[in-house]
């Protein structure tokens, strides 16, 4: 599929993944609250592994369409009508590597996260010896999604909507 549904000139799978941004924050946040207010350890855990086969999967088909059927988010930018100019490229550029900071670590904190859950909490799951550490690399988790998410989304504004 040469373009997405979304209505630009990005990708069916860079839509995808733009729409999977924009869902995975709620349900974050859904599964923290389970965890947090209503003490539903198991739920938290089966989402979060859901969440994160789900972006594994989706960033994984992604980075193939864009790097190997597309040959790069430059090559769809630049078929746009009208052109970006050079220094529009340039500050696309410069929004994608803030992205990619936080792109680039979500995945480390969240396999840490999640390894070391299933390691160390008992199943099913209820609060152990690891809760303290596991609350911590969550957090840190949490946010960098969410940060991942809204820097994605704003270069996804810049490159393909305006």
């Amino acid at each position: 599929m040469e373009h997405g549904f979304l209505g630009n000139q990005a990708s069916f799978m860079l839509d995808i993944v733009v729409c999977a941004l924009v869902i995975i924050v709620p349900a974050l946040f859904a599964s923290i609250f389970l965890v947090k207010v209503k003490r539903r350890y198991l739920w938290h855990r089966n989402i979060q592994l859901l969440l994160g086969i789900v972006l594994l999967i989706a960033v994984g088909a992604f980075e193939i369409d864009l790097q190997i059927v597309h040959d790069g988010w430059e090559s769809i930018v630049n078929k746009r009508e009208p052109p970006h100019s050079a220094e529009d490229l340039e500050s696309i550029r410069r929004v994608l590597r803030v992205h990619l900071v936080f792109a680039i670590s979500t995945p480390f904190f969240w396999a840490a996260t999640i390894v070391l859950a299933w390691r160390r909490f008992p199943s099913p799951p209820t609060p152990s010896q690891h809760s303290r550490l596991h609350k911590t690399l969550g957090w840190i988790s949490a946010i960098d999604i969410s940060l991942t998410s809204v820097t994605g989304l704003i270069f996804y504004y810049v490159a393909f909507m305006s």
